[in-house]
């Protein structure tokens, strides 16, 4: 492998590996569940094709490559829409987004005694 693809494996799996963490903490640190579901979505749209995409440029060409491409693009077709089905299902069960009003205080969301 020459070493221009090295790099950009490397470049690839770390800019993967920083998003999911950052994915991860702002997961834990959102305070209602569509912004969880937000980071959890942008964080499996980009971080898990970067990650792919570092590991498909150490692989030789072979049928291995063609299964990670056909993930790939399987994860780019499924996880938009899973991320709009969760969100819309909570929406339509009833729970409401956590929305801020002028004077700072916070309205809706699971929180509330609405």
């Amino acid at each position: 492998m020459s070493l221009v693809f090295e790099w950009l494996s490397a470049l690839f799996l770390f800019a993967g590996g920083v998003l999911c963490i950052t994915g991860g903490v702002g997961i834990l640190r959102m305070p209602d569940f569509f912004a969880r579901v937000h980071a959890a979505g942008v964080t499996e749209t980009l971080a898990a094709p970067l990650l792919l995409i570092g590991l498909m440029l150490q692989m030789e060409w072979s049928m291995d490559l063609v299964k990670v491409l056909m993930i790939l693009v399987f994860i780019l077709a499924t996880n938009p829409t899973a991320s709009h089905a969760m969100a819309k299902a909570a929406l339509h069960g009833g729970q409401k987004p956590l929305v801020s009003d002028s004077d700072g205080a916070q309205t809706g969301g699971a929180s509330s005694n609405n």
